[in-house]
Formats: C-alpha cells, sequence, structure tokens
C-alpha cells in the first residue's frame, strides 16, 4: 500500500488527507486516512499548507516518504481548483513526486458508497450563477462513468436510471425546487461534498494503473472557461514549492 498525500479545496470545505501504509496491511483502508479540513473558501489558500505540515508530522514522516500527492483537479470553484492544483504541483516539484489529478465528482460518488453501499451514483456539486456539476458512476471494482461530468442548470440533470441509484451532494441542497419532483432526488446525501480522504484512498488505484503525471503535466478540469491565478493562489503556489525544497 502506497502512501499517498491528498489535496481537495474545490468547494466550501478545503481538506487535506493522508493514507499511511505504515500503519499496517490488515488495519481497513479508512481508517488509515489521517484527515484535516477548514471551512470558509477565502481562507483555503492560507490554511492547506499548515495542515498538510500537521499531517505529515502526526504521521511521523516527510513529503519525501509519500508516494505520490493527489489533489481535486475539479470541476469545482475555478479558485478552489486551481489552489488545489498549485500546491500539489509545488509540493511535488520539491520532492520530485508524481501528481494525481482525481475527479471531484467521482471522490464525493466514493463517499456516497462508503455511506450507503451504493453501487450506482449520482453526484451534483453547486456550480453557483443557477448551474451544478453533475456526474453519474458505476462501481464495478473501480468506478465507471455512465454519465461523464457535464455542467448544466439543475433542471437539465438526466442520470440514467437504475435500481438502486443513490444521490449526493450539495447541489440539491442549493437548489430544491429544481430537484423537487426529480425521483431521483428523493433521499439525496445533500452534505456529501468532496473531500481528500477519498482522494487519498481513490488515489492508490489511480497509482497503480499508471495515472500519475509529472508535476508539470497535472491540470485542473474546467468545465467554464476562467481567467489567471489570483495573488493568493500565487502566494500558495510559491510557498508550496519553498516549503518542498
Amino acid at each position: 500500500m502506497p502512501i499517498i498525500l491528498a489535496i481537495e479545496t474545490s468547494s466550501e470545505l478545503a481538506s487535506c488527507a493522508l493514507l499511511n501504509s505504515a500503519d499496517g496491511a490488515d488495519t481497513p483502508v479508512l481508517t488509515r486516512v489521517l484527515t484535516r479540513e477548514s471551512s470558509g473558501v477565502r481562507t483555503h489558500s492560507q490554511s492547506v499548507l499548515p495542515m498538510v505540515q500537521e499531517l505529515l508530522r502526526d504521521a511521523g514522516i516527510a513529503l519525501a516518504d509519500c508516494d505520490a500527492i493527489a489533489f481535486g483537479a475539479g470541476p469545482g470553484s475555478f479558485t478552489g481548483v486551481r489552489t488545489a492544483c498549485g500546491v500539489a504541483q509545488g509540493l511535488a516539484f520539491g520532492a520530485r513526486k508524481p501528481v494525481l489529478p482525481l475527479v471531484t465528482l467521482e471522490a464525493m460518488a466514493e463517499a456516497c458508497r462508503a455511506r450507503t453501499g451504493a453501487a450506482d451514483v449520482l453526484a451534483v456539486l453547486d456550480a453557483r450563477m443557477g448551474e451544478v456539476y453533475w456526474a453519474q458512476y458505476r462501481w464495478t471494482g473501480a468506478w465507471q462513468a455512465v454519465r461523464e461530468p457535464a455542467l448544466s442548470a439543475p433542471g437539465a440533470v438526466a442520470p440514467e436510471m437504475v435500481d438502486g441509484l443513490a444521490a449526493c451532494g450539495n447541489g440539491f441542497a442549493a437548489y430544491p425546487e429544481a430537484f423537487a419532483d426529480a425521483p431521483f432526488a428523493a433521499g439525496a446525501h445533500g452534505d456529501i461534498l468532496p473531500h481528500a480522504r477519498e482522494f487519498a484512498v481513490l488515489g492508490v488505484a489511480a497509482l497503480a494503473a499508471g495515472r500519475a503525471v509529472p508535476a508539470d503535466e497535472a491540470q485542473p478540469l474546467y468545465l467554464r472557461n476562467k481567467v489567471a491565478y489570483t495573488s493568493a493562489e500565487r502566494q500558495a503556489i510559491n510557498a508550496a514549492k519553498a516549503d518542498a525544497r
């Protein structure tokens, strides 16, 4: 089992996680994941590095001991996905580690499966401006996309209706009237957000499947066009690079 550091800042919740193989092969995977989280989108760029440092310190390992750095590549907040990508790149450059760009909606599906046991999951994330990001996944030992990540109005969300379909994500809480008559929205788990915990878990299979990339090739997943880095994001990226040296 590899050691995976994960970073997620695509929503109002920023989180970091560390999957540490040193905790023993007989221990369930989720219990081997250390996590830290912080809410408030305006503080993500300032909170991520201290959380990473705390995780590594508590685990008694160095960044150089990690096998890869996973991050929530999107879709999600423009500022958030760029922050996560930039920090992951900065840490990976300094430590000479590969990067795992992972999809936020797939991580939400993993969280929903862990909670409900569902093998078919619809993940809907609030995209603001009256829209949502959404995708549908099926678990067959690994996640397969039934509906690829898309950006649409809430009323245009159209999953493949299958028995046992579970729905999750804050998109349901953000637009309750739009989903009021949707049969797939009944019992939706509206509190599930992308979290680094799931990225650390999914990162194991992604690393084994050869999906890691060099730091300079890591890219966010955008479903909207966007502008350049903000000054706060540049500060976070530069701090990550300096911290990794």
